[in-house]
């Protein structure tokens, strides 16, 4: 809309949007209002809208994922979590923690280790979908309750997933941000479900799917009026198996010039293997990532799941002082546990 358009001017396009058989959506900036237009593959009628009063530039989008897209929104989405922590700024958020909730021992003890080493989000699976359906599939409503329990103690915010439509309220009720995991990613119900929730969304990349198949993914989350998702690298399929799978660095710069949503980085899933996981990890905060899922646990050699690329508490601890180093010389701060706020 043009600089001083009415109220009246904007409820005026917007009826005649709505009239055309599409959905409008007026986002009020400071400096003037944009009306997005959605809701259908239909060609927009471009002359219609362009005549109204106040109308001052009609900007179509050509991606396929609408609005996931640049052109859609230029600024980068910024999503703000509790205890003022936010993903896509200038913070490094860090979201460690075990792969899978085994007992509140275990728990605690990762957690205790995530905040001392000033990691501000603590990472733990309740729900575990399993490549092989005798391997642990998690503690289900039982390890929510132990996350509960670990925010309560620690303060550190909660990220774990949903496997299934059903199950996103149960972990809506707990985490601050609901994890879609890769195998999920393009589980389109599930997605839709995530979108309707009410948190923000951590969306996983599927082993493999290309960039615009994950943007697509999350197109589905944002058609369902939640813009607060945040991408995640966790590595493609590859063919060679020195390591578990291919860590695809190149998609954290190529997704910032696409898409204007945040996208973090997972080097333990990214390699699977323990000693690659702190140069992955530095590498990837060099690269431009907005954060680093990374897998801790107490003793990586009786974990359930993923043992191989859990990192200990001193190796933890030590990674987190070089990413902290890092940050500090690209001039970006490592965000802190809610509580201890600079």
């Amino acid at each position: 809309m043009q600089r001083g358009a009415s109220e009246a001017d904007v409820r005026r396009v917007t009826a005649v949007i709505e009239e055309m058989g599409f959905q409008a959506r007026p986002m009020v900036g400071a400096d003037r209002t944009a009306i997005e237009v959605v809701g259908s593959d239909r060609p927009v009628e471009g002359a219609r809208l362009a005549g109204l009063p106040g109308v001052d530039t009609i900007v179509r989008i050509t991606k396929p994922y609408r609005q996931a897209s640049r052109e859609w929104q230029a600024e980068p989405t910024i999503v703000r979590l509790p205890g003022g922590i936010s993903i896509g700024g200038s913070e490094i958020v860090v979201m460690a923690g075990p792969c899978a909730v085994e007992n509140e021992r275990q728990l605690l003890s990762a957690a205790t280790a995530v905040r001392e080493a000033g990691a501000a989000v603590l990472r733990g699976g309740s729900f575990k979908p399993r490549s092989s359906p005798y391997s642990f599939q998690g503690l289900g409503a039982a390890g929510l309750a132990l996350l509960d329990r670990a925010r309560a103690e620690t303060g550190l915010l909660i990220v774990t997933e949903a496997i299934d439509p059903e199950g996103v309220e149960l972990v809506a009720a707990v985490a601050d941000i609901v994890q879609i995991g890769a195998r999920n990613m393009q589980n389109y119900s599930l997605l839709k479900t995530a979108g309707r929730a009410g948190k923000p969304v951590l969306l996983k990349r599927s082993p493999g799917a290309t960039i615009e198949e994950l943007l697509l993914a999350a197109e589905y989350i944002l058609a369902e009026g939640n813009p607060d998702v945040i991408l995640c690298e966790r590595g493609i399929r590859g063919f060679d198996s020195a390591t578990r799978n291919l860590l695809d660095l190149n998609a954290v710069p190529v997704v910032h010039r696409l898409s204007h949503l945040p996208i973090v980085v997972d080097p333990s899933h990214g390699t699977g293997r323990r000693d690659m996981v702190p140069p992955m990890a530095m590498a990837a905060v060099a690269a431009g990532a907005d954060g680093l899922l990374i897998e801790v646990h107490p003793s990586p050699e009786h974990a359930l799941s993923d043992g191989a690329q859990s990192l200990d508490r001193p190796e933890f601890a030590r990674l987190m002082r070089d990413v902290q180093a890092l940050a500090d010389a690209m001039g970006r701060p490592v965000a802190s546990p809610a509580g201890v706020r600079a």
